[in-house]
């Protein structure tokens, strides 16, 4: 069930409604969240709920045994072991099911190279609704409890907390302790900040289903559809136009994914702030899903070692966690090369400064020429956002030959043209990308007067915005075969 359709407006007034109703009735309204999860994870096959349900309950009795195995919060070999455990095996499921393609096309085209063929086994299987989010909320469930960072949390809290619907599909990412505490709590449905969460929603649904489904079926699809028709510049701006479309379409179904789960009562991380305003490539995953970011460091980063082991291991952390990253967005050896570049990216701003700082301290110079470029915004802003913008061509292309080709065809400044560059086009990318440098303050203004209207007058206005993204957008749902399974 995708959030931008009407079936899931149906779906989530029915929520909405019994959540407040049985909110006062802790042990009621847990199971009826739970079912009402299961029955948005089950929607188009009822075996993705069976997964979800078999998930919880292998985690759940390993992450107690490996409880039971500490001593004193502290790991010993046996918990560390039942943790391995839990972790594989989630992994396993992932890979089961969202990597099984991947891994045999990529070996028989490695038989095809040697001159040998042999048959493909196929399974034929369809892969569980938000499959990739709930790997990382069991993975860092089992593994906080392995650490001594969290206790064991009742089956059915741990049920809800993997397949809570508001965050199955498209996040935020939420740690076990930031949202178990907050089904035990009963909040009053009339300090609820609906106002926000409507006005999220509203945004969310701008950005998702208008400009990220305009620029989607109107540049991006036909200009890398048949990348060899289109010239250098139309490829640059077509690579720009994605950009900001995988920004609408992540952050767009982000905030609904808030929003929805802030008119239940429940308040989650935002998950992006602003990526392109980013003077670096670090800045921007730092703003970039910054709860898959968060996560990535945390259970990848950190668990490899981080950079404790010296400058070396450093960067082989770093891009293990990166092409790590970019397996978990997509299965392909594109989403494999675009984690890697993002790797090559941060290893070489990291080296560089490391450079910069050097010459600092022996030289006492620190204003030679590369570090006086380096702290110019304007070039350091142009610079982050080319290398940024040159990986989104890597992901969005269906084989790395086609990305070989966009950007060669970007870097020569190739003829061409297939029309799709018009005004509106333009005005939409350059608008949305200069909404992104607009500081947070400056809109607060805004935000307080929509705030202090009537509740009538607050509706109208939402009505009518729902009413605009409806005429505005595509038939039927938008496109959102980019982002994660």
């Amino acid at each position: 069930m995708q959030f931008p359709t009407v079936a899931y407006a149906v779906f989530f007034v029915a929520a909405f409604t019994v959540n407040w109703l049985l909110r006062p009735y802790h042990l009621m309204w847990r199971a009826t969240m739970v079912v009402f999860s299961l029955y948005f994870c089950g929607w188009v096959d009822v075996r993705f709920a069976m997964v979800a349900v078999g998930m919880a309950v292998v985690n759940a009795g390993l992450a107690s045994a490996a409880h039971r195995a500490m001593r004193g919060h502290k790991a010993t070999p046996a918990s560390r072991r039942l943790v391995r455990v839990a972790v594989v095996l989630d992994l396993a499921v992932l890979a089961l099911f969202a990597y099984h393609g991947f891994f045999v096309d990529s070996v028989s085209g490695a038989l095809s190279g040697i001159g040998l063929s042999a048959a493909e086994p196929t399974l034929d299987l369809v892969v569980p609704v938000g499959l990739s989010f709930l790997t990382l909320y069991a993975i860092s469930y089992v593994v906080d409890v392995g650490r001594g960072d969290v206790e064991p949390v009742a089956f059915a809290d741990l049920l809800l907390y993997l397949t809570f619907f508001p965050h199955l599909v498209a996040g935020p990412v939420v740690r076990v302790d930031e949202l178990v505490p907050q089904f035990q709590e009963r909040p009053d449905p009339r300090r609820v900040p609906a106002t926000d969460a409507f006005a999220l929603i509203a945004v969310g649904l701008a950005k998702a289903v208008v400009i990220a489904g305009y620029l989607g079926s109107e540049v991006v699809g036909p200009v890398f559809g048949a990348p060899d028709q289109a010239g250098g510049p139309e490829l640059a701006f077509a690579a720009c136009a994605f950009a900001v479309q995988v920004y609408a379409g992540f952050s767009g179904l982000a905030d609904i994914a808030v929003g929805s789960a802030l008119l239940l009562g429940i308040e989650y991380p935002r998950a992006f702030d602003a990526p392109y305003r980013s003077l670096s490539v670090r800045e921007f995953w730092d703003r970039w899903n910054t709860t898959v970011s968060a996560w990535m460091r945390d259970y990848v980063y950190v668990t490899l070692g981080g950079n404790r082991r010296g400058t070396p291991t450093t960067y082989r952390n770093l891009m293990a966690t990166m092409v790590l990253g970019g397996l978990w967005y997509g299965a392909g050896w594109t989403f494999v090369a675009w984690g890697a570049l993002h790797g090559l990216y941060l290893v070489a701003e990291r080296a560089a400064s490391a450079w910069a700082e050097g010459r600092r301290r022996t030289d006492g110079i620190d204003d030679i020429g590369v570090v006086r470029w380096w702290v110019t915004s304007g070039l350091r802003w142009a610079l982050t956002f080319g290398l940024v913008t040159a990986g989104w061509v890597v992901y969005r292309a269906d084989s790395l030959a086609d990305a070989g080709v966009v950007l060669g065809r970007i870097v020569t400044l190739a003829p061409g043209s297939s029309g799709t560059v018009t005004a509106l086009a333009v005005l939409v990318v350059v608008g949305a990308l200069a909404s992104q440098l607009v500081e947070d303050h400056h809109t607060a203004g805004v935000r307080a007067r929509f705030s202090s209207l009537r509740p009538v007058a607050q509706a109208a206005l939402l009505a009518g915005g729902l009413t605009l993204v409806g005429a505005l957008g595509p038939d039927g749902a938008a496109p959102f075969a980019y982002l994660p399974f």
